[in-house]
């Protein structure tokens, strides 16, 4: 089961995810859709994100999520959707 970690600074929001290996191209896929504008979490934080950076390896996974100009990304929410996200490709 896939696991991250949060850090917040000035400019965004950093994740890393864990333990990805096995599920990470669906991951990777679903992250991609959120990067078009095709993010189907259940949060309005996409309307805030100026950017999202995705890189990973084979068992991690690290976004880079940055606000727009006044913009601040709430953690809370940011972590609502990755647990939905998670947990969708996870029962996939």
């Amino acid at each position: 089961m896939a696991r991250y970690r949060m850090e917040q600074g000035p400019q965004g929001i950093a994740i890393e995810l864990t333990d990805v290996a096995g599920r990470r191209e669906e991951l990777l896929a679903a992250f991609e859709e959120c990067q078009s504008g095709q993010c189907t979490c259940p949060t309005d934080e996409y309307q805030k994100m100026a950017s999202m950076d995705v890189g990973s390896t084979d068992d991690e996974i690290v976004l880079r999520l940055a606000a727009k100009p006044g913009a601040r990304l709430d953690v809370d929410e940011i972590s609502a959707c990755l647990d939905y996200t998670v947990s969708k490709i996870e029962r996939a």
